[in-house]
């Protein structure tokens, strides 16, 4: 016997690496998840989010090094406040993005922290009515009616070392604001206050004004124990004003943070109460318990054994995913957290795929073979072409949110291309390693029925029977898509899109009331205090929501005011500001995204199939786009940015939908020949295949969506909505859109399939997706 023959076949290595690597990534994910706590954004945890814009001013441009500096400014003010926590961060070249927590009144944050805080220390010349001259003249805060005539500043805000509010009990117990000077500003504090005391009792010639952003907060006249020419001395000063307490601090920060070095500007303002922060946060969790435990029951019941452990791949999943964005520091937004529940429905798609195609592996094996292990196999490796591109296209569109989108719709593309790496690594190796060990068991060898995969399934027997030719009527399939797009088209120019105020600028406010207001008494309300064009609405929690072009921090109070007539007690739940300027940007962008989307998505499948396969596939996308849009403008539902994120996300679904047929078409065309009878024939046969993973991923993610909309709130229902509608049509679009297309296409190219491909041909192209 030759040394060869007698040679024991070695061990399988990759199983061991495979399981190792699935047990590193669960440890890892256990160890983030219990040791960083998640990072909630304001929409969850509550508080107020500012945007400002820093402008050009009379001697600095605003630009990138500018804006750092005025961030910095920024970031002592907002330490001087208090707030616990706070965030601030440039986005671009000159937006500083602030976030306070727990910070519920947006006038106060706006006002201290959005101010330019200009400090100047003036020698009053002399006590006058305004004469238009050339020497400054402010209003006198002592004397009412009064002004003050003031000399060129003496010192400024950069001078000033400290500032802090002190309670004077020597003056009746009043607020003042202590301040101290550095370093030449000691000699200039000295010498205008010693020019002053020179000055006759009585005189205004005697006092030195104090002016903050062109108003004299206090012109203090000097005491009869300054001397005259010596001044001051020691570098110190006090404000005073009749200041409270909280005025006396806020200008206290804003002196001791210093001026800007450039005016800037809100262009967008956020506040969420902490409570609806809180009710999203339960009912984003009750829907992925509910949505987990419904799609794993559906798996169990149709795959058994496998099923299970693909439920285990699933709940394993979700603790990768958590733990891969604490671990990265990314916010959990409201749309993200949706995102996350979302992406724990679509991470069934993989294992689906691999039990449908081990299915059809198990089917094609000798009578006697009865061990499951390599169907399964076959079923991993022939699955890999479209998990790949599947997951790729869903990559594509999560990457133009993070890149085109801002604030939470950002957040959302984080989370959702983190859920699809992490749906790619719970399926094809956790499911793997779990299923490798589960089909060693005798019991399951013996009984190879419990796997699950042991049957074609009712669905996939009751289409082999009837076995329906689709593609005969490819031109009736084309035609109902054309009715139905015609259908959304009229819809959004009858009825127009009602876009959020993210696109067209505004204010967005939320009520809660503690007692309920029907809609046309609230709209009578918010009518009666001024604004009778403001749109008013009831949210789906029973709040009111008011919407108005321009509405101002005093217009939000006087609605307040007038809803309290018939809502008694009246909270600000939302509060949403957004500039016209950045509205427009905000919505150019938004078409930005989707056209990069069409074109990223074009190129992609261009290169993986022909782009007659390409063209067909973005135009079922688009129409899935048009429906999803065209069912909310018939609806009059808001376009906002959560809605903007849904829309890329069905993108993502819908190509990912019709790339797991084209993978099956492609396949299928090698093996029956070219020519267009048999692209039909495989075009039908690639449908009636994949029709059970459709339908299965499919059942997944509409059990999540369906919780999320009725346990979301008002908050998740049009997201729920969009994503809804844009499953129903991406799995119909698959059918009677892309598919119809991309024969029809193939039909005017007859030079493109005149040849069947020979064996090498079909060989090289085998996984390479460059041949259809």
């Amino acid at each position: 016997m030759s040394s060869r023959m007698s040679r024991k076949p070695r061990p399988r290595r990759a199983p061991l690496w495979r399981a190792l690597f699935a047990l590193a990534a669960v440890a890892a994910s256990l160890y983030f998840a219990l040791t960083t706590p998640p990072r909630l954004g304001l929409d969850l945890r509550g508080g107020t989010q500012i945007v400002l814009e820093t402008r050009n001013g009379p001697t600095a441009r605003a630009d990138a090094a500018a804006t750092d500096r005025a961030l910095e400014v920024l970031r002592q003010r907002v330490d001087a406040l208090g707030v616990s926590e706070p965030s601030l961060a440039r986005s671009g070249e000159r937006r500083i993005v602030v976030e306070l927590p727990g910070v519920q009144d947006p006038r106060k944050a706006a006002e201290v922290v959005g101010r330019t805080a200009q400090l100047t220390f003036h020698p009053v010349l002399a006590a006058s009515a305004p004469d238009g001259g050339a020497a400054r003249t402010l209003p006198d805060p002592g004397a009412p009616g009064q002004h003050l005539r003031l000399g060129p500043p003496a010192l400024t805000g950069k001078d000033v070392k400290d500032a802090r509010a002190v309670l004077d009990t020597q003056a009746g117990g009043g607020w003042t604001v202590a301040l101290s000077f550095r370093g030449g500003g000691e000699k200039s504090w000295a010498r205008v206050t010693g020019e002053a005391a020179c000055a006759a009792p009585g005189d205004a010639a005697r006092r030195v004004a104090i002016v903050l952003d062109d108003r004299v907060v206090s012109a203090p006249a000097m005491q009869r124990s300054v001397p005259c020419r010596s001044g001051i001395q020691g570098g110190s000063a006090r404000i005073t004003g009749g200041f409270g307490d909280a005025e006396a601090r806020d200008l206290a920060a804003l002196v001791k943070g210093g001026a800007l070095p450039v005016p800037v500007e809100v262009v967008e303002q956020r506040t969420v109460g902490p409570t609806l922060g809180a009710e999203a946060i339960r009912a984003s969790a009750a829907a992925a318990v509910i949505g987990l435990v419904c799609t794993a029951v559906f798996v169990v019941a149709v795959y058994r054994l496998l099923g299970v452990l693909a439920t285990v791949a699933l709940a394993l999943y979700g603790l990768i995913s958590y733990a891969a964005l604490v671990a990265l520091g990314a916010t959990l937004t409201l749309p993200g957290l949706a995102g996350f529940v979302l992406a724990i429905g679509m991470a069934v798609d993989a294992n689906v795929l691999v039990f449908e195609r081990t299915r059809e592996e198990y089917a094609r094996r000798p009578a006697a073979a009865s061990d499951l292990r390599g169907p399964l196999g076959k079923g991993f490796g022939k699955a890999w072409s479209a998990v790949a591109d599947s997951n790729v296209t869903t990559l594509l569109a999560a990457g133009l949110l993070f890149f085109f989108a801002t604030g939470p719709v950002k957040g959302f593309g984080v989370t959702l291309s983190v859920g699809v790496v992490a749906s790619m690594v719970s399926a094809l190796v956790i499911t793997r390693v779990l299923a490798d060990w589960a089909l060693r068991r005798p019991g399951v060898r013996r009984r190879p029925w419990l796997a699950g995969v042991a049957s074609a399934g009712r669905v996939r027997a009751f289409l082999a029977r009837r076995g329906p030719r689709l593609m005969r009527r490819r031109r009736t399939w084309l035609a109902v898509s054309g009715a139905l797009l015609a259908l959304a088209v009229t819809g959004i120019g009858v009825r127009g899109l009602q876009l959020g105020v993210e696109f067209t600028g505004g204010r967005l406010v939320e009520y809660g009331t503690s007692r309920p207001v029907d809609a046309e008494r609230a709209r009578a309300a918010v009518g009666d205090a001024g604004f009778p064009r403001a749109v008013v609405q009831k949210a789906g929690n029973g709040d009111v929501v008011v919407r108005s072009g321009d509405l101002s921090d005093r217009d939000q109070q006087r609605v307040k005011t007038a809803l309290e007539t018939y809502g008694g007690t009246v909270t600000v739940e939302r509060d949403e500001r957004i500039g016209p300027s950045l509205g427009s940007e905000l919505r150019d962008k938004a078409l930005l995204a989707l056209g990069a989307a069409v074109a990223a998505q074009l190129l992609y499948l261009s290169v993986r199939f022909r782009w007659t396969f390409a063209t067909a596939a973005v135009a079922a996308m688009v129409q899935d786009v048009l429906l999803v849009t065209g069912l909310f403008a018939w609806l009059g539902r808001p376009a906002d940015s959560v809605f903007l994120a849904a829309l890329l996300t069905v993108v993502g679904y819908s190509v990912n939908d019709t790339v797991v047929v084209f993978d099956r078409i492609r396949e299928s065309h090698r093996l029956a020949g070219a020519g267009r009878a048999s692209l039909a024939s495989a075009v039908d046969s690639a449908i009636l295949q994949t029709v059970p993973r459709t339908l299965n991923t499919g059942m997944g993610v509409l059990f999540v969506l369906t919780a999320l909309a009725a346990l979301g709130g008002d908050s998740l229902a049009d997201f729920s909505l969009a994503l809804l509608a844009g499953v129903l049509f991406g799995m119909a679009s698959t059918v009677l859109t892309a598919a119809p297309l991309a024969v029809v296409l193939e039909g005017r190219r007859p030079e493109a399939v005149a040849a069947s491909p020979t064996p090498r041909a079909e060989k090289a192209g085998r996984g390479s997706g460059a041949v259809v």
